[in-house]
């Protein structure tokens, strides 16, 4: 039996493999992805030439390919990095942040380390890059790779991102894309091209797509440095929230939207849980379980849907016992009253440690 729920979609796949645009892939791809190997089919975008070149030589599986190119909403306009890698307003509130003094402190030591170093403290400016004068527009990049149909598109490079996002307008439905990850910031003035939440989410909804997760991060200022949650200098365990991960998909059960094909809708499921929301694919599975008996045990999955929303058993209940015990409005669905027990408390400061992520640069 597989180990995890997106184990088992990976192995029902028949026809269809699993395409991702990973926008700003320093670092790697997502192993969360790999579940989906051999059936995997990735082409990562980096502005980092050096790093591109390591994750091709790193790269075993044939159909994942590395691009160092700069990506932008039109190829006819050079790319601005002159006043770093984000927009003026977000470059001011970094200089106010703690990990841009810890940047300050350390970036002597950094101009002499390696690119993975570098990349690690966000520093990719330092490292050799792609020409900013012949940017790529991707959706016209994929279709001269002949890549009709994409499900996933990561979208994280520090700056342009609504930008580059723009690029996809009227696309989305075309490409049969059905799942999106984007950085996004909690900063802004209300501009309309701006990089900020409120833009981002408007876009990704006029475009029939739906918010699963929300992902928050703090950052304190310099004035008075808070704890970095991570081993390199970034986010911090208190703070005003500053960025943050947006995890947008389409909504099936509610919207059908464009006409998915079966192994696409197995595949949206996947991804649900894979982001740590096994409620939303086990209410797909409900919804659809008629059509994925054909592909695989319903049963079964849903049984792995509901050990994963039970990880502090060591021996999770199944799907339909676990149904049972919250009809009868058993005590486990609650906290005891009382105090906010310390194991909560620190949960909560360190959420990171609970749920593996995107890998923070």
């Amino acid at each position: 039996m597989a180990s995890s729920f997106p184990a088992l979609i990976a192995e029902s796949l028949k026809s269809e493999k699993f395409r991702l645009l990973d926008i700003g892939c320093s670092g790697g791809l997502d192993p969360l992805w790999r579940a989906f190997e051999p059936r995997l089919q990735a082409l990562g975008i980096d502005a980092s030439v050096t790093e591109c070149k390591r994750l091709a030589g790193l790269e075993r599986n044939p159909d994942v390919a590395y691009l160092a190119a700069f990506a932008a909403r039109s190829a006819d306009k050079p790319v601005d990095i002159s006043a770093g890698p984000a927009a003026p307003l977000i470059m001011r509130m970094r200089d106010r942040m703690s990990f841009m003094r810890t940047r300050e402190i350390r970036d002597a030591r950094l101009k002499q380390a390696s690119t993975e170093e570098q990349l690690r403290h966000n520093a990719w400016e330092m490292t050799g890059l792609a020409d900013p004068k012949k940017p790529v527009v991707l959706p016209d990049l994929l279709a001269e790779r002949g890549w009709s149909d994409l499900d996933y598109i990561k979208l994280d490079v520090d700056g342009a991102d609504f930008d580059i996002l723009q690029s996809f307008a009227g696309r989305f439905d075309a490409l049969q894309v059905i799942a999106v990850q984007l950085e996004v910031n909690f900063v802004g003035r209300g501009d309309a091209d701006e990089h900020s939440f409120h833009n981002t989410d408007r876009f990704m909804r006029a475009h029939g797509f739906d918010l699963f997760r929300l992902d928050v991060r703090n950052f304190s200022v310099r004035a008075l440095p808070a704890r970095y949650i991570w081993p390199t200098p970034a986010e911090t365990v208190s703070g005003r929230p500053f960025q943050g991960e947006a995890y947008y998909a389409r909504d099936v059960v509610a919207t059908p939207g464009p006409a998915f094909r079966l192994e696409k809708l197995a595949k949206l499921a996947a991804v649900l849980a894979a982001w740590q929301v096994p409620d939303a694919a086990a209410e797909l599975l409900l919804a659809r379980r008629a059509e994925f008996t054909s592909l695989f045990d319903i049963d079964a999955g849903l049984d792995l849907l509901a050990a994963q929303t039970q990880p502090q058993r060591r021996r999770p209940l199944p799907y339909r016992e676990y149904m049972a015990t919250f009809e009868a409005d058993q005590p486990g669905f609650y906290r005891p009253e009382g105090p906010v027990p310390a194991w909560e408390r620190l949960k909560s400061a360190w959420r990171g440690y609970w749920f593996p992520r995107e890998k923070r640069h």
